[in-house]
């Protein structure tokens, strides 16, 4: 089940972006609970206090108190996976949404037109990103890593480095191997030496990868047009 927040302090505006996520979820085929908030302190706290988990977050921006983007600033480093929608009247938001690494970004002006789509493709990537996990067993350990955590795999002499946001857990292993174990199509290789999921790449620029974690990774020569062009495929099939 996804978890969805709608927060919007008209509440009129909240009632319509809760009825038009319902329809997605209808369209989509999937079961969501919707949580609707008026007041954006509210909704800080319920996440803050580990009340709440959501998947996804309507938000509007201009509110009274904390606005929309100062609370997906707090929100962002307890939450890291969670989607941002943020609704809006003013245009000059869009490149601070950006910067926050926001889903999507919908004018007031356009929202029943433009909201639907925005909600559809973010519940596509969230049940993208969700469910498989890699297993590395030894005689001492047992340790089962979504495979939405996994940032990238590198070599690391005889093992395997698999880079989560809690750190490197190795697995005595070439890469090659761990590739076909994983058998996964958002996993690519960016060199000889590594390979990035592509749900965390955020860009290509100047010959890297950069990751929704901050991290920058060189992308060998002999690679990067394949990159450029399965990335382009994958978000092209998916979203």
């Amino acid at each position: 089940m996804l978890h969805i927040a709608v927060c919007d302090d008209d509440m009129k505006a909240v009632q319509m972006h809760k009825q038009i996520a319902e329809e997605c979820f209808r369209q989509c085929g999937t079961i969501g609970e919707i949580t609707t908030y008026t007041d954006s302190e509210n909704l800080l706290y319920d996440i803050t206090e580990d009340k709440f988990y959501y998947d996804l977050i309507l938000l509007d921006i201009e509110m009274p108190g904390r606005s929309g983007m100062e609370l997906a600033e707090q929100v962002k480093p307890r939450l890291p996976n969670i989607k941002i929608i943020f609704i809006t009247s003013h245009i000059e938001y869009a490149i601070d949404a950006f910067e926050l690494a926001v889903f999507r970004y919908v004018p007031k002006s356009d929202t029943k037109k433009r909201l639907p789509a925005a909600i559809r493709d973010a519940v596509k990537l969230i049940l993208l990103e969700d469910g498989k996990t890699y297993t590395i067993q030894t005689n001492s350990r047992l340790e089962k890593i979504p495979y939405k955590e996994i940032y990238y795999i590198e070599r690391d002499g005889k093992n395997a480095g698999i880079v989560t946001e809690c750190g490197m857990s190795k697995v005595r292993k070439s890469l090659g191997q761990v590739y076909e174990e994983l058998g996964a199509e958002e996993f690519i290789y960016i060199d000889r030496g590594c390979i990035v999921n592509m749900i965390h790449i955020m860009q290509v620029k100047d010959g890297m990868v950069i990751l929704k974690n901050g991290v920058s990774l060189p992308i060998s020569r002999s690679h990067l047009q394949e990159v450029k062009e399965r990335i382009n495929m994958y978000w092209g099939t998916h979203i």
